[in-house]
C-alpha cells in the first residue's frame, strides 16, 4: 500500500477555503507546496488534508515529494508520553541521504537526536501548531538546517485508534550562516594580523622622514624591511581570501578527480628552485601512475600538497631532507595509522594526533599523502592547535620567509571539503610528519579498482 494512501474512508477530500468545495488533486499538491514554503503561506492557519484518492493519484503525490531537493519527512505518533512510538512513515531521498534512514519505518528519536527539533515536531503532532527551529547535526562539515514542522490531519485506524501526523521540512541554511561568519572572521583576522606590519611600516616611514633622511645605509635597510612587510601583508590577504572561499563551500563535496602521484610530482618540480636554494633535498616515494586516483578538485589538492611541502621546507635546516610519500587503497583506519612512529615520539615528549577524521568512512578507500621533515619538531601540547588560524609554536623560527600562519588551516578545510582526514606526528628534536588522506575514485559499481602497493610495478 502506498505510504500516503490512508485506510478506507479515513480522510475527507480537502475543501477550498472560499467555496468549501472539495479540492482537486492538484489543489492538494499546491497546498502541500504552500505548507513547505514553495508557494504562498497559510495566512489563516488552515491545515493540509490528505485526500482519499485512488492509488495512481497518491503515487503522483509521493513522486512529487520524492523529487523535492530538500529533505521531507512525514511523522506519525499515537501516545504523547511514548517517545519511542514516534516513527517516520515517509522520508524522501534527500532525507534518507541526510539522516541515513530507510524510506519508512525509522524511529524518530534515532534519526533526529535533537531536543529542539523533537519538541517542534511534538508541537505539530499533539498541539496542532506549526513550528520552526534550527538543526545542527554536527560532524566534520558543520552544517546548519532550518526545520519547519506542520500538523497534518490525524488518521483513524480501522480499530478506531487515532494516529497523529506531522510534516517535517528541512532547508539547508549552511551557506547563509557561513557567509556571515566568513565576513566576521575576515574582518577580525585582517584587522588583528595587519596591525603589526602596518605599525612597522608607519614607524619606518616616520624614521625616513626624520633623522635617517640622508642616511643611505639606513634608508636601504629600512626599505628592504618595508618591502618584506608589504609582501607579507599581500600574502596574508591572499591566504585569508583563499581560506574564506574554502570555508564558504566546505559543506559542498567537490567534483572531478586527479592522480595524486602526478600532482605531487608537479608540485615538487615547481619547488625545486626553492629546495636548491635552501640546500634541502626532496625524497619521493609515490604510487604508480594511475593508481592513486583521488576524488576531488585538482587545484585545491595542489594547494594542499604545496602547503605541506612548503611548511616542511621552512623548518628544515640546510643539508636536511623532506620525504614525500603517496600510498593508496587504504581504509580510514589504516590511513590514520600509516607507518606510525607515535610510541617512539611519545617517549621524547611528542605524540600523534588526528586533526580531522572523516564522517561515515567505513566503506571508503583512501589515497594518502605524507610529508615528513627533520626539523625541530614540537611537544605534544602543541599538536591540537596546529590547524588553528595564526597559531605558531613559541620559540620556533620558520626561516627567512615568514609564513602567514594560515597554511595548515587551509589544508585542514580543503581536506574536510573532500571528506578526508588529517594526522600529525611530532616530537622535539625528531621532526614532524603531516599526513592527509582523500577518498579514492569509485567505479560505476561503487568499488575501488585494485591498486598496486607503493613500489610494486
Amino acid at each position: 500500500m502506498p505510504l500516503l494512501q490512508p485506510p478506507s474512508s479515513v480522510f475527507p477530500l480537502p475543501r477550498d477555503r472560499e467555496d468549501d468545495q472539495p479540492l482537486a488533486p492538484l489543489g492538494w499538491l499546491r497546498r502541500t507546496a504552500e505548507a513547505m514554503g514553495f508557494g504562498r503561506s497559510f495566512a489563516d492557519g488552515a491545515l493540509l488534508d490528505i485526500p482519499n484518492t485512488p492509488p495512481p493519484v497518491l503515487s503522483t503525490y509521493e513522486a512529487a515529494l520524492e523529487a523535492l531537493p530538500d529533505p521531507v519527512l512525514i511523522v506519525e505518533a499515537r501516545d504523547p508520553d511514548d517517545l519511542t512510538g514516534r516513527s517516520i512513515v515517509f522520508a524522501n531521498p534527500a532525507a534518507r541521504q541526510l539522516l541515513r534512514i530507510p524510506r519508512t519505518g525509522a524511529l524518530l528519536v534515532s534519526a533526529l537526536r535533537n531536543p529542539e527539533v523533537l519538541e517542534a515536531i511534538d508541537e505539530s503532532l499533539f498541539g496542532n501548531i506549526a513550528s520552526e527551529t534550527l538543526y545542527e547535526p554536527g560532524g566534520a562539515q558543520d552544517r546548519v538546517w532550518h526545520v519547519r514542522t506542520l500538523p497534518l490531519p490525524p488518521r483513524t485506524e480501522e480499530r478506531g485508534e487515532v494516529v497523529q501526523l506531522a510534516l517535517v521540512h528541512l532547508r539547508d541554511d549552511t551557506d547563509a550562516r557561513r557567509a556571515e561568519r566568513m565576513r566576521v572572521d575576515f574582518l577580525a583576522n585582517a584587522s588583528h594580523e595587519l596591525r603589526t606590519p602596518l605599525a612597522s611600516l608607519s614607524g619606518f616611514i616616520e624614521t625616513l622622514r626624520g633623522h635617517a633622511r640622508d642616511d643611505v645605509t639606513a634608508r636601504d635597510q629600512f626599505l628592504r624591511i618595508m618591502s618584506a612587510q608589504a609582501e607579507r601583508m599581500a600574502r596574508l590577504i591572499d591566504d585569508l581570501m583563499s581560506l574564506s572561499r574554502i570555508e564558504l563551500n566546505e559543506h559542498v563535496p567537490p567534483v572531478g578527480s586527479c592522480d595524486l602521484s602526478l600532482t605531487v610530482m608537479d608540485v615538487v618540480d615547481t619547488l625545486r628552485p626553492m629546495t636548491a636554494g635552501r640546500k634541502v633535498s626532496l625524497d619521493l616515494n609515490t604510487a604508480p601512475k594511475g593508481q592513486a586516483l583521488a576524488a576531488g578538485d585538482r587545484d585545491q589538492l595542489i594547494q594542499v600538497v604545496q602547503n605541506l611541502i612548503d611548511n616542511a621546507l621552512k623548518y628544515s635546516s640546510p643539508g636536511g631532507a623532506v620525504a614525500v610519500e603517496v600510498a593508496s587503497d587504504l581504509t580510514a583506519e589504516k590511513a590514520a595509522a600509516y607507518a606510525s612512529h607515535a610510541e617512539q615520539r611519545a617517549a621524547e615528549g611528542g605524540g600523534r594526533l588526528a586533526l580531522l577524521t572523516p564522517d561515515r568512512a567505513d566503506d571508503e578507500r583512501f589515497v594518502l599523502i605524507r610529508v615528513t621533515d627533520k626539523g625541530p619538531g614540537m611537544a605534544r601540547e602543541h599538536l591540537p592547535r596546529l590547524a588553528e588560524r595564526f597559531y605558531r609554536v613559541e620559540g620556533q623560527k620558520s626561516g627567512e620567509r615568514l609564513g602567514t600562519g594560515l597554511g595548515l588551516a587551509i589544508v585542514k578545510h580543503i581536506v574536510n571539503r573532500h571528506r578526508g582526514g588529517m594526522v600529525v606526528e611530532s616530537a622535539p628534536g625528531m621532526g614532524s610528519s603531516f599526513a592527509v588522506y582523500i577518498p579514492m575514485v569509485r567505479t560505476e559499481g561503487g568499488k575501488v579498482p585494485r591498486i598496486l602497493a607503493v613500489g610494486e610495478r
